[in-house]
């Protein structure tokens, strides 16, 4: 999805954050304090289950991993099974971080997911990594071919709670499902790899 990173220098991210700030405070005051937080969570966890297009924001609370906000996919693309190449408008699958946030993006406001990572990379048939994808990205607006999108008022929300906990990393899980709730994990006929790469994930899901 290359388009998704081509950038009108108009805004920065801390231009973004400036102007909605105030408003996702606003939307997000009664969630934080459900939680027993009076300002943005220093570091947070994102998971995103393809079945049931939903990505959740888990905020780390002293010792707890807190479920702050969950917010619909307002698209999908692909199928259940991890990405493979480029224009197989899968999502990924896996453990992943976010690389950076950008705020000029064509989708309104997105934030850049670093596949392919080691995992992926040490499964794939290509020597060129370039042939396995990228520009994967969770964004607003409802359109996509293998990204992420949430809408414009999740992605606003998304985006300044990201901006707050970046510096200490923010880890982004993707899941086929969410395995806490059903532990079946999907058979995917053109890989031999998928046990390996769902138990990494459901280990990790276990968590939160």
């Amino acid at each position: 999805m290359p388009f998704v990173n081509k950038v009108k220098p108009s805004e920065t991210v801390e231009s973004v954050v400036y102007k909605i700030g105030d408003k996702v405070s606003s939307n997000l005051e009664k969630d934080l304090q459900s939680i027993g937080l009076q300002s943005f969570p220093q570091k947070i966890t994102i998971l995103a289950f393809k079945e049931e297009q939903v990505l959740q924001v888990y905020a780390h609370v002293q010792e707890s991993k807190l479920l702050l906000k969950e917010f619909p996919f307002t698209a999908t693309s692909g199928q259940l099974g991890p990405k493979l190449k480029e224009g197989d408008k899968q999502i990924p699958e896996g453990v992943y971080a976010i690389e950076y946030l950008n705020p000029n993006s064509h989708y309104y406001l997105s934030m850049k997911v670093d596949y392919p990572n080691a995992f992926d990379k040490s499964k794939t048939i290509y020597e060129d990594y370039s042939e396995m994808g990228g520009d994967i990205f969770i964004h607003g607006k409802s359109a996509t071919v293998g990204c992420i999108p949430i809408g414009d008022k999740a992605i606003e929300e998304l985006f300044v709670l990201v901006q707050a906990a970046l510096p200490q990393g923010v880890e982004v899980i993707i899941s086929p499902r969410d395995f806490r709730n059903n532990d079946e994990w999907p058979v995917i006929d053109f890989i031999d790899w998928e046990e390996e790469l769902y138990a990494i994930i459901e280990d990790r899901l276990k968590a939160f």
